[in-house]
């Protein structure tokens, strides 16, 4: 991406701009794979639900993996036939399940009690799974940690070998990491599942084994080609992965403009006409994100903050070579998943725009305006 252009006129301020060229360039990595081992690809819309991304990835994957009921419509429209899709999630209502098992052509349970509350209503027309949680942590931040100490994420794996013969249900959904650059969490889970069940694995008919690999961040693919090749040769499973941050993560950028500086307590502080509320994960994760202006070596710092009135709308402090000024812009990097999925206009503060960019063009897809916000909170 060039930055200089991300600062052109060209994008009303705060933007967010999709770049074309990394979401391809991911997808065709995930194409090669899927050649290579016969492993299925979905897209995870959880990360980014934008239709344009969405219609991007329809050449380059077997459908798209969902959590929710509004998830699974606006699936089942884009890919109008094209695809499957799948849900998971631990929150299936009775009163969607029908329209769910119409729409999805997986679902993996999240428990056995929704298992045996659920199932048999929804295998007439869906291929019936259980998520299974193996109970292997590799991630220091238990927030993130699907296998934390009472997760709500999946069956325990001892109590699934010890409750239900896999020739009752079509398949398994595992999914334990978070932004992992290597492959050594998957090769571990699946050793696991071999440890547990062996050669039952060969009654399922597909294995899930989740997102959670940044496979565009990857050098080596070997290892996973190697495993999902022996995994359909041992069992003869549909083998399906899931990512979505690892499609969208770095194709994402949110531009913003400087609309004051001052001193406080020592410390400059520059108000951005974003805020956190825009990057919602900032402020859950206390996370600071990549900015394009940081040098670690200027002699300028700077607390970058947003314009509401949350005393917490502070993105962290950075360093520059030149003092920011009024008028400026400035550019996050990376923020491509979980942030327009979690944005929110408090204090009314508008939602960015958002852009679609490559080397040859900068397209407008979405502005958002007053009566976007008045239809949220005026009852008419």
């Amino acid at each position: 991406m060039d930055f200089q252009v991300l600062k052109d006129s060209v994008y009303s301020s705060p933007a967010f701009v999709l770049d074309e060229i990394e979401i391809t360039r991911v997808l065709d990595i995930l194409a090669e794979l899927r050649t290579q081992c016969g492993c299925k690809v979905l897209y995870s819309i959880k990360s980014l639900p934008f239709s344009a991304v969405m219609d991007m990835a329809l050449p380059f994957v077997d459908g798209f993996s969902v959590s929710s009921l509004f998830e699974a419509r606006l699936a089942d429209e884009v890919l109008a036939g094209q695809g499957s899709i799948h849900l998971t999630t631990p929150g299936i209502r009775h009163d969607e399940l029908d329209e769910l098992s119409s729409l999805c052509s997986y679902i993996s349970f999240n428990s056995l009690t929704q298992y045996q509350r659920y199932a048999e209503a929804a295998q007439t027309q869906t291929s019936i799974g259980l998520r299974v949680n193996p109970k292997l942590s590799f991630l220091q931040d238990e927030r993130f940690d699907p296998c934390r100490q009472h997760s709500k994420l999946g069956v325990a794996i001892d109590d699934l070998s010890r409750s239900i013969c896999l020739d009752q249900i079509q398949g398994l959904h595992i999914h334990n990491i978070f932004s992992a650059t290597d492959f050594r969490p998957l090769i571990k889970t699946i050793d696991q599942l071999r440890q547990h069940f062996g050669v039952e694995l060969a009654q399922l008919e597909w294995l899930n084994i989740g997102g959670g690999y940044l496979f565009g961040q990857i050098e080596d693919h070997r290892p996973f080609v190697e495993l999902v090749n022996k995994l359909i040769h041992d069992f003869g499973v549909e083998v399906y992965i899931e990512p979505g941050k690892g499609v969208v993560g770095r194709a994402g950028y949110l531009v913003a403009t400087v609309l004051d500086s001052f001193v406080s307590d020592g410390e400059t502080i520059v108000i951005l006409d974003t805020s956190v509320n825009h990057n919602p994960e900032v402020f859950e994760y206390q996370r600071q994100p990549e900015l394009h202006e940081h040098d670690p070596d200027g002699q300028y710092t700077a607390i970058l903050a947003g314009c509401t009135c949350l005393a917490g709308d502070v993105f962290g402090q950075y360093r520059f070579k030149e003092p920011l000024e009024v008028g400026d812009k400035v550019v996050f990097k990376n923020v491509g998943a979980y942030t327009l999925i979690k944005a929110n206009r408090f204090n009314g503060y508008n939602l960015p725009d958002i852009y679609l960019s490559n080397a040859l063009r900068v397209k407008k897809l979405k502005h958002y305006d007053y009566q976007n916000y008045r239809r949220q909170w005026v009852v008419d």
